[in-house]
């Protein structure tokens, strides 16, 4: 019997799982560890009655959180519409080959279109040719882009 996974929106008490899942993908990014507290952080982003950052859970047959999609909108100043920005998509590891990733992304296409949006952007590493192939095999079209990031000092 084939098992639907279970794509939900995630509630205050995921908080602690979905920090082991954000640190994992971090490991997995060879990204730089994240500044301490990152529950305490993200929960006031997360569940504020005017919250702007939505993160889907994609759920095991046991249950298990086995994985997140971390979105806000943003605005496309070339369109001149707003759009979905999938800032994260991760599986765990033991996770991943089940269809719980291709349900994710429906997850996020849904969200998108419960708030009135015709796009969902994100982006992946270019050495992680596993995504590449996932998101192409999903219809996806990539867009060759580097990204940065400036760091902004606080003045005196």
């Amino acid at each position: 019997m084939e098992h639907t996974p279970v794509i939900r929106r995630a509630r205050v008490g995921d908080l602690p799982r979905l920090v082991e899942l954000v640190h994992e993908h971090v490991a997995y990014e060879r990204s730089a560890p994240r500044p301490p507290d990152l529950a305490g952080r993200l929960g006031p982003q997360l569940f504020a009655e005017d919250a702007r950052l939505w993160v889907l859970l994609a759920e095991t047959p046991d249950g298990t959180v086995a994985g997140y999609a971390a979105c806000s909108a943003e605005f496309a100043f070339w369109d001149a519409r707003h759009y979905l920005h999938m800032d994260c998509l991760y599986l765990a590891q033991e996770a991943r080959g089940n269809g719980l990733g291709a349900a994710l992304v429906d997850g996020v296409r849904e969200l998108a279109r419960e708030l009135g949006l015709e796009q969902v952007q994100w982006q992946t590493p270019d050495w992680n040719e596993g995504a590449i192939r996932f998101y192409d095999r999903l219809g996806a079209t990539g867009f060759p882009k580097r990204r940065y990031a400036l760091p902004v000092e606080p003045t005196a």
